[in-house]
């Protein structure tokens, strides 16, 4: 108890001044304990993010799924895909796709020939009517194929598809050898339709258009289908060389059958079945009448049966003038 007193004296005893400067010790001790807990709290917060403004509509859900499946550098490659359409489309409009064609191969073959590939040697086998450079051409080999971009296929169906041309074999030898070996159809006979004479291969191909005096000497086929039809009757006219060696010309009728025309002008109607016989008669009758050297324009042996031998017009009135003479002598002999 007395030192309870005492202290409370001593409290006491203080007066004014103590309790001012106790308030403020107090009040420095609240403001201390308030900024530190204020930086604490500060420490504590996190960073200020981002203002996001939200639209009030939310996106599409497909707009959403296109953004998260479609790859990166989608944009670009469209807008590579558009302007190389855009190209494509102005070379096809404008017809320039054959010249953007060329160009794009002799750019590549340039290329191959600068590496080593350039054709140095060509070897063309089996050629006889075509040079060298005709089928060369056929094929679409120049001066600037290379032989690593030279397609033997493609080649070798170019030189088949020329009518002289039966098949071809294409060999390429690198570095720069290529070898054609081509297999060529023969002259066969000459083909007269509408005015038009062509030469033919045996099958009927037309090889080219007759221009040339070398094919003078060629059989003469005439009329719709003698081509395809010519080489078996040649072929049996071929058995006979009598009448073969007369013959200037073979016509084909109705598509049924055929006509001979003799050199001397004379006309020989073929029966449509069992030329052979008839051709056969024929023959017999040249060598045991000499009918070819008769004053006759035409033979008929369509009938079987019969044979009908059509006069010239000067054999003809030679012929009325003998029946006039013997009737007039007849006469003459009677009233005697």
């Amino acid at each position: 108890m007395d030192g309870a007193g005492r202290l409370t004296r001593s409290l006491r005893s203080l007066g004014p001044q103590a309790d001012l400067r106790a308030a403020a010790i107090g009040a420095a001790v609240l403001l201390r304990e308030y900024v530190g807990a204020h930086l604490a709290r500060r420490r504590r917060r996190p960073a200020k993010r981002p203002q996001v403004i939200i639209d009030r509509e939310p996106p599409n859900r497909y707009i959403l799924m296109v953004e998260r499946y479609l790859p990166r550098r989608i944009g670009l490659v469209a807008t590579l895909a558009i302007l190389f359409g855009s190209l494509g489309l102005g070379i096809v409009k404008g017809g320039h796709v054959e010249e953007f064609t060329t160009a794009l191969s002799d750019a590549r073959n340039a290329l191959a020939n600068t590496a080593g590939f350039r054709i140095t040697t060509v070897g063309i086998n089996g050629r006889k009517q075509l040079s060298q450079d005709e089928v060369l051409a056929i094929g679409g080999v120049n001066g600037r194929s290379s032989l690593l971009f030279l397609d033997a296929d493609t080649v070798r169906a170019k030189l088949k598809a020329n009518p002289w041309i039966a098949d071809a074999t294409i060999l390429k030898l690198y570095p720069g050898r290529l070898q054609i070996d081509i297999v060529e159809r023969t002259a066969f006979a000459l083909w007269q339709q509408n005015g038009r004479l062509s030469v033919i291969a045996s099958d009927g191909a037309v090889l080219e258009p007759y221009v040339s005096r070398r094919f003078l000497n060629l059989p003469l086929v005439v009329g719709k289908g003698a081509d395809v039809r010519a080489h078996d009757f040649l072929a049996l006219l071929d058995r006979y060389p009598q009448v073969r060696s007369v013959t200037k010309a073979a016509i084909f009728v109705g598509e049924r059958r055929w006509n001979l025309r003799l050199k001397d002008g004379l006309d020989v109607r073929l029966p449509e079945n069992d030329v052979g016989n008839a051709l056969a008669a024929l023959s017999r009758l040249d060598k045991d009448e000499k009918l070819f050297s008769r004053d006759i324009v035409a033979v008929d042996m369509r009938l079987p049966d019969r044979l009908i031998v059509q006069l010239s017009e000067d054999a003809g009135k030679a012929r009325d003038e003998l029946f006039k003479d013997k009737k007039s002598k007849k006469k003459a002999g009677d009233s005697a």
